[in-house]
């Protein structure tokens, strides 16, 4: 089979919103080439850090590159990619240069390709994220291992807005918390949580093709008997008190739901909320406290916010 490349020069402001435009089009991965990842300074508390290469990387900006199968459809596929990521200014989302090129490649360069990209990463003091072909040993007695496969995950487990959410969760999830993940994605946040003990998980996402990828990764880290995985919107239907809520998602749409949020916890309930730019801290910590959530903490990774906020 033939496979087209899709790349996309963009920011990382935008990566978030394009990655969910890309998987919507039907793409079965996406590679983030950020070339600030060669000079950030990290510190290897977590043992994370592996040789970048400068040659994968583009000069300036970010280059998101996804693979589409080629069909009689796919120049009315790019064109409907184009026009959603245009759109994303309403957002007030920086698309840096925007510029998109299109290219060929075949079925075998294309898997070989992605695994050049993927390596495990410990995220946090207790997680680590290793791909389905890696050989990983675990180093310590307490250390949880997450698989997943970027062939099909809906990401990779490693943006900072997912590894805030993940050391948030290792900070407040308690044993038998009943937990709602919005807009779970790839499901690792849903994994994880039943990881550290919590009895029940609802995975809710809008896109089916994020649920097909949840559901698949929840089943290959075989906690299939403790998340539930369904296509939904936000907290629709959701009329059980939870104990958490996580959501790793766009700040307008942590902000358009926080009331929502507030009904669905218990008093004292946790609401974890990511995807939020810095230039949106403000306007998302507003919309928490007007909704009677008090912040607790506030994470920070790069240009990522993460909120752990209680419901008064």
């Amino acid at each position: 089979m033939k496979w087209s490349e899709i790349a996309i020069h963009t920011t990382n402001e935008a990566v978030e919103p394009i990655t969910n435009i890309l998987y919507e089009a039907g793409a079965s991965g996406v590679v983030i080439e950020d070339r600030e990842d060669l000079f950030k300074e990290r510190e290897d508390q977590f043992g994370e850090i592996y040789q970048l290469n400068p040659d994968d990387y583009p000069e300036e900006g970010v280059v998101m590159k996804a693979y589409l199968p080629e069909t009689s459809f796919l120049a009315e596929t790019v064109d409907g990619i184009k026009e959603a990521i245009n759109n994303l200014v309403t957002y007030d989302i920086d698309l840096g240069l925007n510029a998109v090129t299109i290219s060929e490649v075949n079925e075998e360069e294309w898997a070989t390709a992605w695994k050049k990209y993927y390596h495990p990463v410990k995220i946090s003091e207790r997680f680590t994220i290793v791909p389905t072909w890696e050989e990983y040993e675990p180093v310590s007695s307490d250390e949880l291992i997450i698989e997943l496969d970027p062939g099909m995950a809906f990401g990779t487990g490693t943006h900072p807005t997912t590894v805030l959410c993940i050391q948030a969760l290792e900070k407040m999830v308690k044993n038998g918390d009943k937990i709602v993940d919005v807009g779970t994605g790839s499901g690792v946040l849903s994994i994880a949580a039943a990881l550290l003990g919590a009895s029940h998980i609802e995975a809710l996402d809008l896109d089916e093709v994020a649920v097909r990828s949840a559901i698949e990764n929840v089943e290959l880290n075989k906690v299939h008997h403790l998340v539930n995985v369904s296509q939904n919107n936000l907290l629709d239907g959701i009329t059980e008190q939870q104990d958490l809520v996580v959501a790793n998602i766009l700040a307008e749409v942590i902000m358009s739901f926080t009331d929502d949020v507030a009904t669905a916890l218990k008093p004292g309930g946790i609401f974890i909320s990511s995807g939020i730019i810095s230039q949106k801290k403000d306007d998302v910590k507003e919309a928490l406290i007007q909704s009677g959530f008090e912040i607790i903490e506030t994470m920070l990774m790069e240009d990522w916010v993460a909120f752990i906020a209680t419901k008064k």
